[in-house]
């Protein structure tokens, strides 16, 4: 509804672009399909240049509305969206975020045509394509935690979710990587390798959820499913300009899912809009007797997040910056000026914002995670309630090398715990209610709607260093629901999570103001990476020539540009001077005014005549496609500078 006015034991089977415009003195041999960097791209048809629907970045309600009105088909957009994931997936970009395909999707999708031709439709997520994160149980594949360990094991049925999702008629395209069995924040496991970040291939997607948030951000499918145990949903969707809900512990089941921490575990779906989101969750919450955290349902009746979402949901909502959480570090900084500014859109859009401390809250927060005291005994549960598996313990894959070397730290340190009951594991969960208690009544003195903080405070690392910068925890200890909203982007061009922190079961609430924020601002982009396909193929290099003029010197170079990947090569002739005379040729990017910093050198003292290759990293990439990076020749008699001309594609 939009426009109106706003109101124990783990669980365990008991729009395509426009063309930039070019100026001289660019001489264009090709034209580039991929969208200027920060652009929506706008498709008011949906149809791509070969007529088909497109299905880059559209919503559920699209994909529906196409297939009512006969201008797709299940089957079309499964298709669709494994050309996708074949042209960007194992090559081009090589995001590498799946695991494994579904070999059934296809009939699948055939069976619920016949469906919706019958004139039977299930609901919004009929014929829909979908995601799964590899720990979530499927009879018909391979469920693996991504690790090598578990590499065949089939479970004899479904996780809750899984059903619910089935029994919807969305169609399950395939299983996303994730860090080795949810132990971590940057998803590379044994059995799938590093995913790469689609706004910036050289950084981490965040985890462990990160073959989900990268898929989605990367249109491979319209929503995909995660599982949260400290910011495994949140992360991945701050890091992917995603919408990702941390519920309300128990508002949906953990039943077959690979446990972390069946205390803290919670699973659910990340999206490219709050209305997708709130489709998704309306088919996957409930009471399940498999799931004892989902007692807290009875006799409560269900949200209904999509019938609860207002545009003007923000206007006199009260909101508490929880200041604490946005770090005082210097490598803080840059992502708080990004929170700050979208906390202010907040504000325009008709938010009460007013800054809030929680006495204590660190200390509370210190050691309330049981991560280290459930996962060993949680995974020996959950591998002894499945026929067939191949291990038997956390003991077994570090026995056999059964995993990858980035994770023999955590799990070692985490195989370490000796029992199922100890007083730190007492300790630990005893902080929980403490927590709780602390954060309600802080909202409830200030009589808040919710909490805002940075789902990061820092952006998306460089892959090999560490990820530093989670706030997950607040959420996970207190089992508040918290949800990470795209918030805007970086200077260098990377994604940046508002997350919003609110009171039990006000879960539908949080997604509501998150919706008016949206509405509001629009702050989703399409990641340059994974641009529309062209007759079911990645779009071919972009070749174009750049000629910069200077008094006594000319440097003619011809770029081609591989989109996807930001590979750029060059072969480069200078005229008007001798090249004894030439000290360098360089590519330099503007920031706020006209001159900026060498990026790159192409050719150095005595050098006329070169070629090479670079790699543009994804902000490099939007500089191109903003017009801000330009070419300068320098020369002996011309040190700063003896031509220049602008870098145009």
């Amino acid at each position: 509804m939009i426009d109106s006015a706003s109101p124990s034991s783990p669980a365990r089977r008991c729009r395509s672009a426009s063309l930039v415009l070019l100026t001289a003195p660019l001489l264009l041999l090709g034209t580039s399909p991929f969208p200027a960097f920060g652009q929506v791209a706008p498709a008011p048809s949906r149809a791509n240049r070969s007529g088909a629907f497109e299905v880059v970045e559209a919503t559920i309600p699209e994909l529906q509305e196409a297939m009512a009105s006969g201008r797709t088909t299940a089957v079309e957009l499964v298709e669709a969206y494994l050309a996708r994931i074949a042209a960007y997936d194992p090559q081009g970009p090589r995001l590498n975020t799946m695991i494994r395909l579904n070999p059934n999707a296809r009939s699948q999708a055939e069976a619920l045509d016949r469906e919706r031709a019958s004139g039977a439709v299930r609901g919004s997520l009929h014929g829909i394509p979908i995601i799964l994160k590899d720990n979530y149980d499927t009879a018909d594949m391979p469920t693996t935690g991504s690790s090598v360990a578990l590499a065949g094991l089939v479970p004899p049925d479904d996780a809750f979710q899984v059903r619910k999702l089935r029994e919807a008629g969305a169609v399950i395209v395939g299983k996303s990587n994730m860090h080795e069995l949810a132990a971590g924040i940057t998803t590379i496991s044994s059995l799938g390798g590093q995913t790469r970040n689609p706004y910036d291939l050289s950084r981490y997607p965040g985890g462990s959820s990160g073959g989900t948030g990268a898929a989605i951000a990367a249109s491979f499918a319209s929503v995909g499913w995660g599982s949260d145990t400290c910011g495994s949903i949140r992360i991945p969707a701050s890091q992917n300009n995603l919408f990702g809900l941390r519920p309300t512990k128990g508002l949906s089941s953990i039943d077959g899912i690979i446990p972390l921490a069946h205390t803290q575990d919670v699973g659910g779906p990340l999206a490219r809009t709050a209305m997708d989101l709130a489709i998704a969750l309306d088919a996957t919450i409930g009471m399940d007797p498999a799931d004892p955290a989902t007692e807290v349902l009875r006799d409560r009746e269900l949200p209904r997040f999509a019938d609860s979402l207002f545009a003007t949901a923000l206007q006199g909502a009260r909101l508490g910056m929880l200041t604490s959480l946005f770090g005082d570090a210097p490598e803080d900084r840059e992502m708080g000026r990004v929170i700050r500014a979208a906390v202010q859109e907040m504000e325009d859009a008709g938010a009460v914002v007013i800054e809030v401390e929680i006495p204590g809250l660190d200390s509370l927060v210190s050691g309330s995670s049981v991560i280290a005291h459930e996962f060993k005994w949680d995974l020996i549960d959950y591998l002894a309630a499945t026929p067939g598996a191949p291990v038997g313990s956390l003991q077994d894959i570090l026995d056999r090398g059964l995993h990858h070397v980035a994770l023999e730290r955590t799990f070692r340190t985490r195989n370490a715990s000796e029992s199922r009951d100890s007083e730190a594991y007492r300790t630990a969960l005893a902080k929980r209610g403490a927590i709780r208690d602390a954060v309600v009544d802080a909202m409830d003195d200030q009589v808040l709607d919710a909490l805002i903080y940075p789902t990061m405070r820092r952006a998306p690392a460089q892959i090999g260093d560490p990820q530093r910068g989670s706030n997950c925890q607040l959420s996970a200890s207190s089992g508040l629901p918290a949800l990470s909203v795209p918030a805007g982007f970086t200077p260098r061009g990377l994604p940046a999570g508002l997350e919003l922190l609110g009171h039990p079961f006000t879960d539908a609430r949080l997604l509501s103001l998150a919706f008016a924020f949206e509405q509001a601002t629009d702050h989703r982009r399409t990641p340059y990476s994974t641009p529309p396909l062209e007759d079911g193929l990645a779009p071919p290099p972009v070749a174009f020539d750049v000629i910069a003029d200077g008094p006594v010197a000319r440097v003619r170079v011809r770029f081609t540009l591989d989109g996807p990947t930001g590979a750029l090569s060059y072969e480069l002739d200078i005229s008007g001077v001798p090249a004894d005379e030439v000290h360098a040729v360089d590519i330099h990017r503007t920031g706020d005014g006209p001159n900026g910093p060498v990026i790159y050198r192409l050719s150095g003292p005595g050098v006329a005549s070169a070629s090479g290759n670079i790699t543009l990293s994804g902000p490099e990439v939007g500089a191109l496609r903003d017009g801000r990076l330009y070419l300068s020749v320098y020369t002996r008699e011309h040190p700063a500078g003896a031509a220049r001309g602008p870098v145009l594609v």
